[in-house]
């Protein structure tokens, strides 16, 4: 990993990139929630990217890992990140764990991260990945993304870290009235979208065009 490739001065290297990602990459953008910015500067992309890539971890970039997922740009994870408007003792779902690395910037702002991965090779290595991190306050699942995960709703917040052609209806039954629902739909280029349950239904607001996985489906 990082550390093996730069030596024994790695962490103050380490943090200064990580500073100047959240500085050149994300505040720059216009994300300001202070507790997603400690989130970022306080989660080592590094540990959730492939060895061989592990020098590019905070480049502007998405960074692909097995079975053609990707871990995410660092400001697209702020940015819906924000958009959940965490406060932290919210229960948020995720749906596509991939690496685990959105999934240990949720734990880093909510009380409970319930998170479902279509591969169960892919489930697995985050989750010894992220129990290694010392993180307790996630949950994991294989499965289906788009049946969410019922039992363990409702839900404060649902993050969708791959794209299906339109929202899942079961994702919005599992949010609580007033939760926020955060998902790309459409092809690509899809549609962020930041969908808010009320009392009248559904509030879909459009926030910017992005570029995730489509999400699969069980055969």
């Amino acid at each position: 990993m990082i550390d093996k490739l730069l030596g024994p001065k790695h962490d103050a290297y380490v943090g200064f990139i990580r500073r100047q990602m959240i500085k050149d990459q994300i505040e720059a953008r216009g994300v300001k929630d202070q507790r997603v910015l400690a989130a970022m500067d306080k989660v080592c992309r590094h540990c959730f990217v492939p060895e061989g890539l592990a020098t590019r971890a905070y480049d502007d970039y998405p960074i692909p890992i097995e079975r053609g997922q990707t871990v995410s740009q660092p400001y697209i994870v702020a940015l819906m990140s924000e958009l959940l408007a965490l406060k932290g003792g919210e229960k948020v779902l995720e749906i596509g764990t991939g690496s685990g690395y959105q999934t240990a910037v949720l734990a880093e702002l909510a009380a409970e991260v319930r998170t479902v991965e279509f591969f169960p090779d892919l489930a697995d290595a985050a989750r010894r990945r992220l129990e290694k991190l010392g993180y307790k306050n996630i949950f994991y699942m294989t499965g289906d993304g788009a049946a969410g995960w019922p039992e363990a709703g409702p839900y404060d917040a649902i993050l969708v870290t791959c794209a299906p052609a339109d929202i899942p209806p079961a994702l919005p039954e599992q949010l609580k009235e007033g939760g926020r629902l955060v998902i790309p739909v459409g092809e690509e280029p899809q549609d962020l979208l930041l969908v808010k349950k009320t009392a009248a239904g559904l509030e879909r607001a459009s926030v910017c065009p992005v570029r995730f996985v489509p999400m699969l489906k069980a055969a």
